[in-house]
């Protein structure tokens, strides 16, 4: 009987894999993997929940509280190119009352960094690190891979390539002078 679900995120980096669950403490799971504590999404579960239900193309996912140390090498690995692009998933487990797992984690989302922001906080003896990324998922990936933006001189550019023999395209012309126009559909008369 499902008693706790666990919600589970694992980054692959070039040159590591790194794992985090939302919860407190680390998390040793089945085979022996470390699971790091972190808070893994701004908005809470319902980010999640809509990422999951395909409604959010863009996850934004915080960590927040890491030392020093956790931080730089985030910090280097972002100066190195390795963190924009990486793979993330992110999974629910289901366990017991007792925190065992019932089965094998489940992946909801995959997707991949976007961009990242890095907050340091200073208090009066000690300085932590706060990280946010912007996990996207393939569509929204689809959506930028063609970065295609029909102005008028693209549009131009891409009839005349598809179409050589054809009289100019002059479709996107037209577009900025129906700004005002009120279209009546379908017009009848």
């Amino acid at each position: 009987m499902i008693e706790e679900v666990r919600i589970l995120c694992r980054m692959e980096f070039p040159s590591t894999t790194v794992r985090f669950w939302d919860g407190s403490g680390p998390f040793l799971d089945e085979d022996g993997l470390l699971w790091r504590q972190a808070n893994l999404v701004e908005g809470g579960l319902d980010a999640i929940e809509m990422a999951i239900n395909g409604e959010a193309f863009t996850l934004t996912l915080g960590i927040s509280g890491l030392d020093r140390l956790s931080a730089d090498l985030a910090w280097e690995d972002y100066q190195n190119g390795e963190i924009i692009g990486a793979k993330v998933q992110i999974m629910t487990l289901d366990c017991d009352r007792w925190g065992q797992a019932l089965a094998p984690p489940d992946v909801r989302f995959t997707g991949r960094i976007d961009d990242i922001t890095f907050e340091t906080v200073t208090d009066s003896s000690q300085v932590t690190t706060s990280i946010r990324v912007d996990v996207v998922n393939r569509f929204t990936l689809r959506t930028l891979t063609n970065g295609a933006v029909y102005s008028d001189i693209d549009q131009k550019a891409r009839s005349a390539i598809l179409n050589p023999s054809a009289p100019r395209d002059r479709f996107c012309e037209r577009i900025p002078l129906m700004i005002d126009k009120t279209i009546k559909w379908p017009n009848w008369s």
